[in-house]
């Protein structure tokens, strides 16, 4: 599966790329996240809940960051294991652009999928990644901007 999209953040880059690698606001922002930990500087461990139409399951995943371009761009691959329910792994070239309005996040990501979970069907997968890309950045956007205005 293959997905790109952008999103419009009201705050500045340093504030968007700071977000990013707080791992508090990381926490808040990821659906489903039940911990999130540095393991390196450049390595995380996470646990999170993840529903695909009929299957839900816990996943242990971790995630590596490299192509580091601060406040600019990074890339960001992991690998999660659900157990029975199967595997997620892939990642996303992201980067942020200023504009006038605040900082453009732009994301390209590459994923795969084996187990039960390939089972749902490729269009359903699909659509769950999407929504749960629009929850995160949303998420991420509301934190970023709040900061930026001072009030988190």
């Amino acid at each position: 599966m293959d997905m790109t999209g952008d999103c419009l953040i009201p705050a500045p880059r340093q504030a968007v790329w700071d977000a990013l690698n707080d791992l508090a606001v990381l926490k808040e922002a990821i659906p489903g996240c039940e911990s999130i930990e540095w393991t390196s500087p450049t390595e995380i461990d996470a646990v999170g809940t993840a529903k695909i139409g009929p299957v839900k399951a816990s996943f242990k995943g971790a995630i590596t960051l490299s192509d580091l371009d601060p406040p600019k761009a990074y890339t960001i691959r992991g690998e999660g294991k659900g157990g029975a329910a199967g595997f997620a792994k892939g990642g996303a070239k992201v980067r942020l652009e200023e504009e006038a309005e605040g900082t453009r996040l732009i994301y390209t990501v590459d994923a795969s999928v084996g187990g039960k979970i390939a089972q749902v069907g490729g269009r359903l997968i699909t659509a769950a990644a999407k929504k749960l890309a629009d929850e995160f950045f949303a998420r991420l956007g509301a934190v970023a901007a709040a900061r930026a205005a001072g009030t988190a």
